[in-house]
């Protein structure tokens, strides 16, 4: 089955002024995407539903094995056997599910997939249990003047993001979240109608692709910078941080709780230093 597109075309009618035109439009797509996953359990598979997110198709693969790196279910590739889509044959539902098998000799936490069960494209943080939960596993980050990123790197990261966003340029109705170095090179850009989601499809296929540590890389997300933004990249041992918007208060707390550095408002030239400013020269 050949992958889905990530926009849809329709049909609409534009007014301007006094006038209306009928012409085509193209939509970012959003549809469903259930996580199961397989494992052993008193020596027999197991399948069970972990999340459903709504998502923009496409690397779903590395989106389902990037959410169960940063929620701590697994920790290293060699523990994924296989990842598939799977459903019924004639479904036209088949890829909207990914099923990641694990290991027969890889233990399961049970309790780290009771605080995230539904997830929608606007909070990654919906149906989560407590906030202590959501702390268990990140990394406190031991090198606060490492990697050390200039003003000037960080002025130029909303321009390189957006010449990378090809979907975007289709839809204007996606967020994007991309990994650089120090030098402001972009490494890789993930785009997708959920912020969470398109950070979890880049810890992912950086994950899969054995591409680990990101100790050196500076995380850049469109949108505001929430808690969870910043648990995922503490996961991955993502040093910085940068939104184009504001981040929450409690996503400030974790970040100075775990030595994270944390942009907000990076655009225009501008930014604020919310944590960890030691990385920051100006």
């Amino acid at each position: 089955m050949p992958p889905k597109q990530n926009f849809t075309k329709v049909s609409i009618a534009k007014v301007r002024g006094t006038s209306q035109t009928l012409q085509q439009d193209a939509l970012a797509t959003e549809e469903p995407l259930e996580i199961r996953l397989g494992f052993f359990e008193n020596g027999k598979r197991i399948h069970r539903p972990v999340s459903i997110t709504m998502r923009t198709p496409g690397d779903d693969f590395a989106l389902a094995a990037g959410f169960l790196f940063t929620e701590g279910i697994v920790k290293s590739p060699e523990q994924i056997e296989r990842i598939k889509f799977c459903g019924l044959p004639a479904s036209e539902n088949l890829q909207n599910t990914v099923r990641v098998d694990l290991r027969s000799d890889v233990a399961v936490d049970l309790k780290k997939l009771e605080r995230h069960f539904y997830t929608t494209s606007s909070c990654g943080v919906c149906g989560k249990t407590s906030i202590e939960a959501l702390q268990t596993g990140a990394c406190h980050l031991e090198f606060k003047t490492s990697p050390i990123f200039s003003a000037a790197t960080i002025y130029g990261l909303p321009e390189t993001l957006r010449s990378g966003q090809s979907v975007f340029d289709c839809t204007g109705g996606l967020h994007a979240a991309a990994l650089f170095n120090s030098n402001g090179e972009l490494k890789i850009v993930r785009e997708d109608v959920g912020r969470h989601n398109a950070v979890d499809k880049i810890i992912g296929a950086q994950f899969l692709n054995e591409k680990f540590p990101l100790a050196e890389k500076l995380l850049f997300v469109s949108g505001r910078a929430s808690f969870e933004l910043v648990q995922k990249a503490l996961m991955a041992g993502i040093p910085i941080l940068a939104a184009v918007g504001a981040p929450s208060s409690l996503a400030v707390e974790l970040a100075e709780k775990f030595g994270m550095t944390l942009l907000g408002f990076v655009r225009d030239n501008r930014f604020n230093i919310y944590a960890g400013a030691e990385r920051i020269t100006i």
